[in-house]
């Protein structure tokens, strides 16, 4: 093999070991849930069905975003998005960073994702 091919194969790899490093690993609704302390503030990404969502966009604005709830068979986790929010029943992957909102006497009422992308599955 001449040096230019073998120089071409290493660093073919070495940007796709870069890539495959940068990209998080998807997590279980249920393991953000049965340990959140251990997902704060992290990113993550999570897979599933859209279940709820609530979202405003104003036409012609820069105004928009909302929450929605996705569910993973696992358990379901309320997103945060600065987006247009998915319709319900969409299947999703998304990408964010864990939060927890409200914690009152050792319960958390508010843990959350907030997205950072988004990815529709394709039919």
């Amino acid at each position: 093999m001449s040096f230019l091919k073998r120089s071409f194969l290493i660093g073919l790899v070495a940007v796709a070991a870069v890539f495959a490093a940068a990209c998080p690993e998807r997590t279980s609704i249920a393991d953000i849930q049965s340990n959140p302390s251990k997902f704060q503030d992290k990113t993550v990404a999570v897979a599933g069905v859209v279940k709820d969502s609530y979202g405003l966009n104003i036409p012609g604005t820069q105004v928009r975003g909302g929450i929605y709830k996705i569910d993973d068979g696992t358990g379901s986790i309320w997103i945060v998005t600065e987006d247009a929010v998915p319709g319900k029943g969409a299947e999703i992957g998304v990408e964010g960073r864990i939060g927890s909102g409200i914690n009152w006497n050792g319960k958390n009422y508010g843990l959350g994702m907030y997205e950072k992308q988004r990815k529709f599955r394709r039919r």
